[in-house]
């Protein structure tokens, strides 16, 4: 359900962590996610894929009101799952694969694979991922289509 939110939703881990169980609304199919940067959450909607995460999670959570997601360690189980511990949950499956796997690392793939699938189109992605600045969006855009390479290889053939 964490690498759900993280990837489908482009959600930052600040975002998942303040989660608590009434902020997800799975008859709806609807969320209500804290932005980085903003006082008031906003209602996102799932993806079905997501719900159904969700959903599974919370089969085996519970419903009681709470923290959506929190610690099974001795030393804190039952409090709200912390930033640093959403990472570490992310980084292990990654480390047993000898990749270096971040929980933003999953934020840039899905702002990446939502460039893609939408032919570029910055403002649809950049309200996909929260960002006012159309900017942060455009470099995202020009890491996925090498745009500075390009212009290398034209300018080295040029010669």
């Amino acid at each position: 359900a964490i690498i759900r939110l993280l990837f489908d939703l482009g959600l930052r881990r600040g975002s998942v962590v303040t989660l608590d169980v009434q902020h997800v609304d799975l008859a709806s199919g609807k969320i209500s996610v804290l932005l980085k940067g903003h006082t008031q959450r906003t209602s996102r909607s799932l993806p079905q894929r997501t719900c159904d995460a969700l959903q599974a999670w919370l089969d085996c959570r519970g419903d009681e009101p709470g923290a959506l997601f929190t610690n099974f360690d001795r030393a804190g189980k039952g409090q709200r799952l912390t930033g640093t511990s959403l990472h570490r949950i992310i980084q292990r499956p990654g480390a047993d694969l000898g990749m270096n796997v971040r929980p933003h690392a999953l934020r840039h793939s899905a702002i990446t694979e939502a460039l893609e699938l939408t032919g570029g189109d910055v403002r649809a992605v950049a309200r996909f991922a929260g960002h006012v600045d159309l900017s942060l969006i455009q470099r995202y855009d020009d890491n996925r289509r090498d745009i500075a390479g390009d212009v290398a290889r034209r300018v080295a053939a040029s010669v």
